[in-house]
Parts: C-alpha cells; structure tokens; sequence
C-alpha cells in the first residue's frame, strides 16, 4: 500500500520503523511456541535441539494413553457446562447492568468483573474452603462453578461492548408492537448481540481449558485435566509427549482466535448499517 504524498520525509521513517517494531515484538511473543511445536515432532526423548529425527511418536503416544484422554474428556466437560453457565450469566448481567440505572452500578460492575483481576491463588483457595463446608471439592460440579465464575467476566465485557452499538429504538418497537419482554429478548436483542456472545463463549472456553491452579485446589485424582495432566507431567517424568500435548492447545487456540477475528469482522459490518440507521 503507497503511502500518502504529503507524508514528510520522518514520518515515512516512523512508519516503517513501526512496522519493524511490531513485527520485532510479534515474533518475539510467538518465539516460546515456536520453539514448542518443532520439539513435539523430535524422534528423541529428550527436549533439546539440533532434533534426533522427525517421529509422530509422542502424538502417538498422547492419542493413546488412558491418562491423556481421560484428562482431555474432563476438560471437554467441564469447559462445555462452564461455557454455558458463563455465557447465560454473563449475558443476563451485561443487558440488566446496560439496561438499568442505579446507584451502585459501577460497584456491581467491578464485582462481576473481579474473578478476572483477583489472583487465582486467592480465588482457589477461597473456593476450596467454601466448597470444604458443602462436600463440593473433587466434584464435576464443583468444578463446573468454579471455572464459570472465571470466565463470566468475559462474557460479561464482550456482550456489554455489543451492547454499546445497539440501538435501543429497536426494543421500544417490539414492545409498542405488544411483544412481551421474553420475546424482545429472544427475537430483537440476542439476534444482535450473538457476536459478542459468541466471543465471550469461546472466551470463556479458553479459559476454562487452560486453567490449572483452581483445578490443584478443589480437582481429585478422577478429574484431572489436561493443564493438570500436563503440570503433573512435568513435576513427574518429563517426556515429549507433554510438548504433543501443549501443540494440541495451541492448535485449539489458534482455531479459536481466528473464529474470533471472523466474529469480530462480521460485527464489524454488521454494526456499520445499524449505526447508520440509527
């Protein structure tokens, strides 16, 4: 892309220096997994470079064991019950706090938020003692709150920052047409705001999937998941097949941000008319 003509001879400079910063900072944060990836596929049982050769044994290996599968079925789950119950909460606060005006709200706001800027030490251990005193720890339920109060937050921001660029006239139409509040939720608001719900979801989902510390505290031996399986394998027996393992999450991760990019996108073109209808 040509640069505008009127751009000065150090404003040419910054830009292109610019771009080599970010690209420099770019793959200075991807360099870990970079460096990750390639040792999965190391024919050796040691995590050092040059490689030995290039094997699929560790993918084998990690496809196969009862462990890792077990551990993989509990954080399919949990991360799927959590995502529900986060994407349902979240979405019931984000339209009320929008909705509404009272004292307080800000308040309310920061406290939904919280679980998100709270340490997760603190959080566990606040949840292990609570759960102590109800008989919940070493349950899927247990389990299943405790990863939902993690990803509300989430939920909660990309469903309010939808709810930003929505015009508001549309629910005054469908109640003045006589629909009732349900139905104005269902048919009007929730068709809009479905990116940023969609975004949180997954959100929510990657949170879950990725948690580890909370899963120490109140997880048993039968509810490992694969951040646990993957921690215990490192203080354990460190093998390649963790690395086959870590791969796999990435790949996940990386489907998830680009579903995100598309949800975004596709917010992005849809808020533009609405606006300009507004």
């Amino acid at each position: 892309m040509a640069l505008p003509p009127y751009m000065t001879t150090g404003q040419r400079i910054w830009h292109y220096a610019f771009k080599v910063i970010a690209v420099g900072l770019f793959i200075f944060l991807l360099f870990p997994l970079l460096t990750i990836i390639p040792l999965s596929f190391n024919a050796g049982e040691f995590l050092y470079y040059p490689l030995k050769g290039l094997s699929l044994r560790w993918y084998d290996a990690f496809f196969s064991s009862p462990e890792w599968w077990r551990a993989m079925k509990n954080s399919a789950i949990i991360g799927f019950f959590a995502t529900i119950l986060a994407t349902v909460l979240g979405t019931i606060a984000a339209v009320g706090i929008n909705r509404a005006d009272f004292p307080g709200k800000q308040f309310l706001l920061g406290l939904l938020i919280s679980p998100m800027m709270i340490p997760l030490v603190i959080t566990a251990l606040s949840l292990y003692l609570f759960y102590a005193r109800l008989g919940m720890n070493d349950t899927y339920i247990g389990l299943i709150l405790a990863h939902a109060i993690l990803g509300m937050p989430f939920v909660l921001i990309t469903v309010s920052a939808t709810l930003q660029s929505f015009n508001t006239n549309l629910i005054r139409a469908g109640a003045s047409l006589g629909a009732s509040p349900a139905k104005v939720f269902f048919d009007i608001i929730m068709p809009n705001i479905a990116p940023g719900i969609a975004s949180g979801a997954m959100f929510a989902f990657a949170t879950s999937l990725d948690e580890v510390v909370v899963v120490l505290f109140v997880a048993g031996p039968d509810h490992r998941t694969l951040p646990r399986q993957m921690f215990t394998g490192i203080r354990e027996q460190l093998s390649p097949t963790i690395l086959a393992a870590a791969t796999v999450l990435i790949v996940i991760a990386g489907l998830f941000m680009l579903v995100l990019e598309w949800l975004n996108r596709r917010n992005e073109k849809f808020a533009g008319p609405m606006e300009t209808k507004g």
